[in-house]
């Protein structure tokens, strides 16, 4: 189905009120549907899968800002380097570092945001607590000179119970207030991309300041 737009619109004007950036999932989606949506002033589109990434990239402006938020294999980095604006995925040291050494090879700084582990759902990917201090102290004691770490992304559990999904959006702001100054671009702001379709009205009043909205826009896929 076409983009609706009159959503879309809809959606831009109550995000931007709110102060928040939108990402349009456009994952599964044809070129021609994303390139309706820049045409209508989207730059931020996110993608899941590197190979669709890369092939969409080869056909779309060359001033879109991809953002991967997909799980991401080390050996998957080096085909997004040399031209990813922002991946939100990183769940571990060993991926910072392989995305450090791509981004070196292409001469470039990559902007990343520390995925963290929020949801009861065994298949939702990110760091825990501890995981998230260990890298933080990390990157303080070895700073990785090819990125930037700009915050914190996590995904709430897929559930009807909106207590539930606020609680865990209200974890994840705690910790983005506690280590939002540690991270490596310091506190020039910070990201916390949390909020997708079903949710992003709850992540936005729990201090979400991006959000990463598709079958809303897109329609269902």
């Amino acid at each position: 189905m076409p983009v609706d737009k009159e959503r879309y619109q809809g959606i831009v004007k109550e995000i931007n009120a709110a102060g928040v950036q939108l990402v349009a999932v456009s994952k599964t989606k044809p070129v021609e549907d994303i390139k309706a949506l820049y045409d209508l002033g989207q730059q931020d589109f996110g993608e899941n899968y590197v190979q669709e990434l890369s092939e969409k990239a080869a056909q779309l402006p060359a001033d879109i800002r991809w953002h991967f938020i997909g799980h991401l294999q080390t050996n998957k980095v080096k085909y997004i380097a040399s031209f990813v604006h922002l991946i939100q995925v990183v769940d571990s040291w060993k991926l910072l570092q392989e995305i450090d050494k791509q981004a070196a090879k292409n001469k470039r700084v990559i902007d990343c945001l520390l995925q963290v582990y929020i949801a009861r759902e065994e298949t939702k990917f990110g760091l825990d607590e501890k995981e998230l201090d260990e890298i933080t102290t990390r990157l303080s004691n070895s700073p990785l000179p090819n990125i930037k770490v700009k915050g914190l992304m996590g995904m709430a559990s897929f559930v009807q119970n909106s207590d539930v999904i606020k609680n865990e959006f209200h974890y994840l702001k705690t910790l983005f207030d506690k280590y939002a100054g540690l991270l490596s671009d310091g506190s020039k702001n910070p990201i916390l991309s949390m909020g997708m379709s079903s949710d992003y009205k709850i992540a936005i009043e729990e201090g979400s300041n991006m959000v990463r909205i598709g079958s809303l826009i897109f329609g269902e896929r």
